[in-house]
């Protein structure tokens, strides 16, 4: 149930967004610009799961209460330093169906006006320019839409009570929480974990990886020749292969060609056999793919009982770089 209006007492005022690097979809939005209109301000970036999974239902409500009132605001705030490109954002809140404005926070300017902490987070603010109410992370979308419909008829705007009917699909669809068994992993060694090859990671420098005969439950090697960076693997000879036990439905994985290098083909085998039906949007059931650019690519969507499972994913061209596993 939706607390009473009393219980969304003021948090603050909605700060500006004047550290904006650019804006996409439009031109920057002023404070005058948003006057006596209800805003929401969605914070993401485009590789992170738990953004992707909360986007179907801030583009329904942007579609839905535009005529209404509501202005949406996207901040892209980058996690990995090729989210500040602006070829790559474009590209990718296009494919997205992304439509309203987007301020990219390449600086973390606006990021650190909000104090914000989260991918995603919503804020709210009224027509007097009042933050609200806030939401970090995915879920309580029925929630957030009626404190919508309460701002906007606190504005003025005459909003039935019926909330968006959504069903979203393919890398949007809700994670299988109750079969998740295997936490987000990165690869880069400042914040890579659960790294079994033998001798461990070597940091920056050119090394020859092997993979071990075993992996326990979230466990992953990588085999072949790779440099290990900060923030990402980087596959120097072709061939090179990633290997992960995992636990879920979804393995996904944010990968990809540095700027301007040309796209990298991969393949991924399940427990040694090719995905079938239990392949990704981003292969075919052969468990072929391509990354043309650095992006969150699903590759393994399985299907009842989820058990404990091998993904090997071996990228046939050199040059790409490995970044972060997540699950659904």
């Amino acid at each position: 149930m939706l607390r009473h209006r009393n219980e969304f007492p003021v948090e603050g005022e909605l700060p500006a967004f004047d550290g904006a690097t650019t804006w996409l979809n439009g031109r920057p939005l002023r404070p005058e610009d948003l006057g006596g209109r209800v805003v929401l301000v969605s914070f993401g970036t485009y590789t992170c799961i738990n953004w992707l999974r909360s986007l179907p239902y801030v583009r329904a409500w942007a579609d839905k209460y535009a005529s209404h009132g509501l202005v949406v605001v996207g901040v892209q705030t980058p996690e990995f330093d090729f989210e500040g490109d602006l070829g790559h954002v474009g590209r990718a809140i296009e494919e997205m169906r992304v439509r309203y404005p987007v301020a990219v926070d390449n600086d973390y300017a606006v990021w650190r006006a909000f104090d914000n902490h989260y991918w995603p987070a919503l804020y709210f603010a009224d027509a007097q320019g009042r933050i609200r109410h806030h939401h970090f992370g995915e879920g309580e979308y029925e929630e957030s839409e009626m404190v919508l419909q309460m701002l906007l008829r606190e504005a003025g705007a005459d909003i039935d009570q019926g909330l968006v009917e959504l069903r979203p699909d393919g890398v949007e669809a809700a994670a299988d929480w109750a079969a998740l068994g295997s936490p987000e992993s990165y690869v880069g060694y400042g914040r890579a974990v659960g790294f079994a090859s033998p001798g461990g990671l070597v940091p920056d420098e050119r090394h020859g990886y092997t993979a071990p005969a075993g992996l326990r439950r979230n466990q992953w090697a990588l085999s072949g020749d790779w440099r290990v960076g900060v923030e990402a693997a980087v596959l120097i000879a072709p061939g090179g292969t990633i290997s992960y036990r995992f636990h879920a439905r979804d393995l996904h994985l944010v990968v990809g060609p540095p700027a301007a290098r040309p796209p990298v083909r991969f393949t991924v085998r399940i427990d040694g056999q090719p995905p079938g039906h239990a392949g990704g949007v981003d292969v075919d059931e052969a468990g072929d793919g391509t990354a043309d650019y650095p992006r969150m690519y699903q590759l393994i969507r399985q299907r009842p009982p989820i058990g404990d499972r091998l993904c090997e994913i071996e990228f046939l061209d050199a040059g790409v770089e490995a970044y972060v596993f997540t699950f659904g």
